[in-house]
């Protein structure tokens, strides 16, 4: 199975130095997902392949709907039907941000489930699309840049998160055993200060309010099928 990334952002940038795949993006050939005219073009001729999707909206915080709604879910959606064509698989990266909690006595004005920002709530949406689809592989977590590219670091954020070489390694293993379904991808529980602390040293600090305390997720699958 021929492995096409999308995207080259800080993920797809690292899945393409580590593994030499293919890969398309807006920068290197204007390759745009929410512009569903490319669904009727193969990428890279046909055959069995595997489309993976690292692109996204991912301005967490931004209160811009349509933007969020365009890149994660319509693109998303835009993918399944190319993959649907082509009888592609399709491995979609997720977050870790799913697993926040929604806030008390929602209205109907606020976001319906999580985390309580649209960057969540659409990234929650394009995996209910993905798993409509027969053939994908939908991997959640948090990747961060090596080294730590800030001063201060959150000592009350606890998560599987890690740097993006780190993780990278665990999805290729994934990739190329073909698994399907829904992963949880990272290692070891730690906080943000202790994953920063081992590239950089930086202050510790607290979060601001409106950010997950929490983001923990049981690694038992991804740690079933590695072994």
């Amino acid at each position: 199975m021929k492995n096409i990334i999308l995207g080259d952002g800080l993920l797809g940038a690292e899945l393409h130095k580590q593994t030499g795949w293919d890969y398309f993006s807006r920068k290197k050939d204007n390759f745009d997902i929410s512009d569903k005219s490319f669904i009727t073009t193969p990428l890279l001729g046909c055959g069995s392949i595997n489309l993976i999707n690292c692109i996204a909206n991912t301005n967490t915080y931004s209160k811009d709907k349509t933007s969020h709604w365009d890149v994660n879910v319509l693109g998303t959606k835009n993918l399944i039907d190319y993959c649907d064509k082509w009888g592609c698989k399709l491995t979609h990266i997720s977050t870790d941000y799913i697993y926040t909690n929604s806030v008390s006595n929602a209205s109907e004005e606020d976001v319906p489930v999580h985390c309580n920002n649209w960057y969540g709530y659409t990234k929650l949406v394009s995996d209910a699309l993905v798993q409509m689809y027969s053939k994908h592989l939908i991997i959640r977590g948090t990747h961060k840049p090596n080294p730590f590219p800030f001063e201060k670091a959150w000592v009350n954020q606890m998560g599987n998160f890690d740097y993006v070489d780190k993780v990278v390694p665990l999805i290729i293993k994934l990739i190329e055993k073909r698994c399907t379904g829904i992963y949880n991808v990272g290692t070891e529980v730690k906080s943000m200060y202790d994953l920063a602390s081992k590239t950089k040293n930086v202050q510790p600090s607290n979060k601001p309010l409106h950010f997950p305390s929490d983001t923990t997720m049981d690694l038992y699958k991804l740690n079933t099928i590695l072994k």
